[in-house]
């Protein structure tokens, strides 16, 4: 494999091989992504890669072929891999072909599906606290739960869950098919062509909001179902049926432009963290791999901040789904509600229920990546999971 990639036999590959290499298999990287390949082997600083330093680098790691070191490479640290919400993984041409991309995609949804389950009853609770305000909820998160307990048990800790978990699928497989098709409008139809990390984050922003157009009645019966009380509604159909009954079908967009306004903050706050907080490692510890957790710990930086920024939106957008209007009858509109909450509760309204949600980060973070990785070795995704499985043959 070096020799393979030392295209002019000098015993050393520089980060313009490694581009080349990549191509000839269908991957094309930048030439600052085959620096950050370069840097995470280079030991002496040299910035080439000599023999011992590619044997260290791989020395538990038996890679085949060329795809084998490109997807090692792309698992373990550089090519931006860093489960955005916003901005897809980029994947080549042979991972799409070969359904690579649908299993990591079905991967994801699985880790999702988890975490949301894990950390409902904290997501029920933000969202409480973004409708009611501080007129229900006074106390502190236990005395909250406790006021939820009383009403409708333990399990209704996790209403809305269902539908939440049921949005997963459809959204993740809207968002990557469109963000895929903006990708070559973006290129102007070149496929060679890399995009640069705002070309991204535009592509992402706005897969984000095909994805969210499709799906929002499913938001709004989801707000609807979380602060639903003991018997109003039997079930997802039934809300549904309601809501067109008492509201029109109009009811299902009811605080769409904010959630609209909210993906970009969201989306260019999420992804200028991330990209600072990576590189700012890898300047510091150059040559070093990074490793899986810190790259989670950036990711939950950053998604942090994204919300931070987004939170007054998504609690306007959440108030506004909430309100039960009789057909015909005027709706507030989005600076309405903005104006009356500062005036109420001052801005600090603009943020009820922050802190529920920033409680549910970490086990969020922490459960969704540890069934991510596992759901990826039982589909077969990653090297190290492949690796294992001919192993235990191999034990037989």
């Amino acid at each position: 494999m070096f020799s393979s990639l030392d295209k002019n036999n000098d015993g050393e590959i520089d980060a313009a091989e490694i581009q080349l290499s990549l191509r000839s298999i269908g991957v094309n990287i930048s030439v600052e992504d085959a620096n950050r390949i370069l840097l995470s082997m280079d030991k002496d600083g040299t910035r080439t890669i000599d023999w011992n330093e590619w044997r260290d680098y791989f020395l538990f790691n038996s890679l085949n072929n060329m795809e084998d070191v490109a997807r090692y490479w792309k698992h373990s640290l550089i090519l931006d891999i860093g489960e955005q919400l916003t901005v897809p993984d980029e994947f080549s041409e042979e991972e799409k072909k070969s359904g690579y991309v649908w299993r990591q995609l079905m991967a994801g949804a699985m880790a999702g599906s988890v975490s949301r389950t894990g950390t409902a009853p904290l997501d029920r609770l933000k969202v409480f606290r973004q409708v009611h305000g501080s007129t229900h909820f006074k106390g502190n998160v236990l005395s909250s739960f406790r006021y939820m307990v009383k009403e409708g048990g333990v399990q209704s800790l996790w209403r809305g869950n269902g539908i939440n978990v049921l949005k997963i699928a459809p959204e993740t497989a809207i968002k990557f098919t469109a963000y895929e098709q903006i990708k070559n409008v973006m290129r102007g139809g070149n496929e060679t062509t890399n995009l640069r990390v705002h070309e991204r984050f535009v592509a992402g922003s706005l897969a984000g909001a095909v994805a969210q157009t499709a799906i929002y009645p499913m938001e709004v019966l989801k707000t609807r179902l979380t602060l639903r009380k003991t018997g109003q509604y039997s079930g997802i159909a039934d809300c549904a049926k309601q809501i067109i009954q008492r509201e029109g079908v109009t009811a299902f967009y009811k605080g769409y432009i904010p959630n609209l306004l909210g993906i970009v903050p969201y989306a260019g706050i999420d992804l200028a963290v991330y990209e600072t907080l990576k590189f700012a490692w890898l300047n510091r510890n150059r040559g070093l791999d990074p490793g899986v957790m810190v790259l989670v710990g950036c990711g939950a930086v950053s998604s942090t901040c994204g919300q931070l920024a987004s939170y007054p939106l998504a609690l306007i957008r959440t108030r506004m789904q909430a309100q039960a209007t009789e057909k015909g009858a005027p709706k507030p509109s989005m600076l309405k509600l903005f104006h009356s909450i500062v005036t109420q509760e001052g801005v600090a309204g603009l943020y009820r229920g922050i802190s529920p949600n920033l409680l549910k980060v970490i086990p969020a973070v922490s459960m969704s990546y540890v069934v991510y990785e596992y759901t990826r070795i039982v589909l077969g995704v990653d090297i190290e999971g492949r690796k294992r499985k001919k192993g235990k043959k191999k034990d037989g």
